[in-house]
């Protein structure tokens, strides 16, 4: 069992394979042309393996595949393979382009759900959001997903005057399809030029849905990061993820390896344990790993204390969103 000081049992990996990408958000990548980790850095199938088969032994139950885009590595259907041989829940978080691609592969392994980044639904501000003009392979591959009756969810960062206008536009798409909307709000990383005043609250997002829906709030499971809602007459229903003006980490079970093998106790932690070269040199890394998640903060990193209106961004010690894995 991995277990912080705090009491929180940790049974849910994220686990990144890539910090490469096809698609440039800017809320995600510092600049167009970032230098990607080269192939010989980031862990190998056997290494990836390897690291898994030792979070389980310790209770993980459940493993995501991150990026960057997880999809874009050429081993990535041997990953996938690998993976779906453990006594796992499988899911993983995309951009979208390349699941009609993977389909076989994502339906062969059993993935519980995958989850598609798309923040808007208007093919120009998906162009000036991703820097690249793909938003109709996107839509295609959501209706890909549903068509094949694999659990989707949307997840959607939502901006102040970006997107926030298109919330009703999301809701739409539950009325027809068992779709799971996730409005996320806006979280500081570094590079991405976070300021308070972008940031689209859980408050705000609700009070926008009620202009149009009734909402009813739903049953919360065990670690659950989002507060769903659904809606009478929809085959699908909505959920907020509010990490800057409700966090959740009373109840976080999550833990996150990098693609290059470090592991991250919170997604706003400042220090990292290199399970990778330990690996490599034949080490044990199950001591790194009960430590390293041992010693995990109360909340968001020991980083922010829920203020965000006066967060300074720039005080933040952690890396891009893109090399984190999300």
């Amino acid at each position: 069992m991995i277990e912080d000081r705090f009491g929180r049992v940790h049974d849910y990996l994220r686990l990144s394979l890539t910090d490469n990408c096809n698609l440039r958000c800017f809320y995600c990548m510092p600049e167009e042309r970032y230098a990607f980790a080269p192939h010989a850095r980031l862990m190998q199938v056997g290494e990836i393996d390897h690291l898994a088969r030792v979070f389980v032994s310790q209770g993980v139950r459940k493993i995501r595949l991150t990026g960057g885009e997880p999809l874009v590595r050429k081993d990535a259907p041997a990953i996938i393979r690998s993976l779906a041989e453990l006594p796992v829940e499988l899911a993983c978080t995309t951009n979208g382009i390349r699941l009609d691609e993977m389909i076989a592969d994502i339906e062969a392994a059993g993935f519980a759900s995958i989850n598609v980044s798309l923040d808007t639904l208007q093919p120009g501000k998906f162009l000036k959001i991703t820097r690249r003009d793909l938003f109709h392979r996107v839509r295609n591959n959501i209706g890909l997903l549903l068509d094949r009756g694999i659990r989707t969810k949307i997840n959607v960062v939502v901006m102040k005057g970006l997107n926030d206008d298109e919330i009703t536009d999301f809701i739409a798409l539950t009325r027809e399809s068992p779709v799971e909307v996730r409005f996320i709000e806006f979280m500081p990383f570094s590079g991405n030029r976070w300021t308070s005043n972008q940031v689209f609250t859980y408050r705000e997002i609700l009070e926008e849905v009620n202009t149009k829906y009734e909402t009813s709030p739903m049953p919360a499971g065990p670690n659950e990061t989002a507060r769903r809602f659904s809606i009478p007459g929809h085959q699908g229903h909505f959920s907020v993820i509010s990490t800057m003006t409700a966090p959740f980490c009373a109840g976080c079970n999550r833990i996150r390896l990098t693609a290059d093998g470090k592991l991250k106790n919170c997604l706003f932690s400042k220090t990292e344990t290199d399970l990778l070269t330990a690996l490599r040199r034949g080490e044990d890394v199950l001591p790194l790993i009960l430590e390293n998640v041992r010693l995990k903060e109360r909340a968001l990193g020991g980083q922010m204390n829920g203020d965000f209106k006066n967060l300074d961004a720039r005080s933040i010690e952690n890396r891009s969103m893109i090399t984190i894995g999300g």
